[in-house]
């Protein structure tokens, strides 16, 4: 007899600059039969950034239609943008039977619990907030103002590693080290035993 359990929702969520694009790409490249989601958002795309890869970037209207329709399962407005998650898209994967990777912002990570109980919810963070000021600075993305205010959001999202499963600290050099880490999360939670099914 083996385990067989259901698929997983798993949210990996935290502050900004713990790198969880990063953790996220690095997890893709080892080529786990997981589905990552591609959030849309109405923000403009980066330099580096590609569409329907890192992002669907659509327009402020658009959005706001598939709020209306309930083609979302979460949205939320992360420092003056639209960021939503698609429903049809997870509904697909979790039917296929793959497990499936969402990366939203804390505020979106407790309202997917509230709506699936059993997601697994990993809160990735920097060592301390002198490292994410430090990381953001050197991603250039953001102006002054910009960075203080996602600096006081990080302190907020900190308070709340209460409501998350798990927490992995991704450490500075240590990019393999994290995604090793969340695949054990994985395999783990596969093996709860309320999560089998066809037990005697």
């Amino acid at each position: 007899m083996h385990p067989q359990s259901e698929p997983l929702l798993i949210v990996i969520s935290g502050t900004s600059g713990a790198g969880k694009d990063s953790v996220i790409k690095a997890m893709q490249q080892r080529g786990l039969p997981i589905h990552f989601v591609v959030t849309a958002t109405s923000r403009p795309k980066r330099p580096n950034e590609v569409e329907g890869i890192d992002y669907f970037f659509v327009s402020r209207e658009r959005f706001e239609e598939m709020i209306a329709k309930g083609e979302l399962i979460e949205h939320a407005t992360v420092y003056g943008e639209y960021k939503g998650v698609p429903r049809q898209q997870v509904m697909d994967a979790l039917a296929s039977g793959k497990d499936v990777i969402l990366r939203v912002d804390v505020q979106g990570a407790l309202t997917l619990r509230q709506q699936f109980p059993q997601a697994v919810l990993i809160f990735l963070s920097a060592e301390d907030l002198a490292e994410v000021a430090a990381r953001l600075e050197n991603r250039s993305t953001e102006e002054a103002e910009e960075l203080r205010r996602r600096l006081d959001t990080a302190q907020w999202e900190m308070e709340h590693l209460c409501d998350f499963d798990y927490w992995v600290v991704n450490r500075r050099g240590q990019l393999e080290q994290t995604v090793d880490i969340l695949i054990a999360i994985i395999q783990a939670e596969h093996h709860r035993i309320c999560r089998q099914r066809g037990l005697p």
